[in-house]
């Protein structure tokens, strides 16, 4: 039987990763205690070198250290593990969230299994940052046939029971918003997107652009091994394939022989198709939820 308690502050944990963000996190606390009387703030310090930990436990905090940096996705999932209560509220600890904005996150869980924050454009750190998450939204958006306004958001909630389901899941970088969205998806949950504003991050961004323009190329790939293999590799297919054999047709007019490039072409089409099936089996089976005990 379903759980029809519903989704509030008294009945949601906080979780907020948090690396090195001891100018900002004690705020960021402070103004999430202030709109309401939440189960429990977990803050994660992903083993922060500066006062991240003090910060936080002092503005009402508990606090979970680990010993060493681990990655974003890696304090998320510590969070999610330690949550008592029977909701999950998610935000980043660098204070670009408005805390007002979690009510009304919370309020759609009403109806839905999972509520994304989704922050307009505008609002958004840099032209190049906004290139690239527009990048992966139409992509996901493309893979899911689910309308996908933004995919790497960290701001989110949901039963805490649906996003342990996931956890096998979960990268221990900054994927596991993408990660997380896309499982539930493809599990057949229900997802919405809630326009929020994002804020001035307080103090630097942990994401460099050469660091991380391959990691964006990895999230990508990432995307697409997870949710829906096919959805690329037909495609693929189908366009070497079809240039195999009309290149091969137009040799056989013109000059009589089928030349290697056409044959080449046409094999290559019949791979793709076959590794694009047996990702697709792959996938399936890395996504389905795991059993609860």
């Amino acid at each position: 039987m379903t759980d029809k308690t519903a989704a509030k502050p008294e009945t949601t944990s906080v979780v907020i990763p948090a690396f090195d963000e001891g100018t900002i996190i004690g705020t960021v606390v402070s103004d999430l205690l202030s709109i309401g009387s939440w189960h429990e703030v977990i803050v994660i310090d992903d083993g922060s070198t500066d006062d991240t930990s003090q910060q936080a436990a002092k503005a009402g905090a508990r606090v979970i250290r680990h010993p060493y940096n681990k990655g974003n996705g890696a304090a998320v999932k510590s969070g999610i593990r330690e949550a008592k209560a029977q909701y999950i509220l998610i935000l980043d600890g660098d204070g670009q969230h408005r805390p007002n904005d979690a009510p009304r996150l919370l309020s759609k869980l009403d109806s839905y299994e999972l509520v994304v924050g989704a922050r307009a454009t505008s609002t958004q750190a840099s032209v190049i940052r906004r290139l690239g998450n527009g990048l992966l939204n139409r992509l996901a958006s493309y893979l899911t046939s689910h309308p996908i306004t933004d995919l790497t958001s960290g701001f989110r909630a949901a039963r805490a029971t649906h996003l342990r389901e996931f956890l096998h899941l979960l990268p221990n970088g900054f994927s596991t918003p993408t990660t997380t969205t896309l499982a539930f998806i493809k599990a057949g949950y229900s997802v919405t997107f809630e326009p929020t504003e994002a804020r001035r991050r307080g103090g630097q961004s942990k994401i460099r652009l050469a660091r991380d323009g391959a990691k964006f190329v990895l999230i990508i790939l990432r995307v697409i091994t997870i949710y829906s293999p096919l959805r690329i590799f037909v495609p693929l297919s189908i366009l070497s394939l079809t240039g195999g054999i009309g290149y091969a047709l137009w040799t056989i007019a013109t000059e009589m022989h089928v030349t290697n490039t056409s044959v080449l072409l046409t094999v290559l089409g019949v791979l793709v198709f076959l590794i694009g099936l047996v990702s697709d089996q792959i996938a399936t089976i890395r996504a389905a939820p795991r059993p609860l005990d």
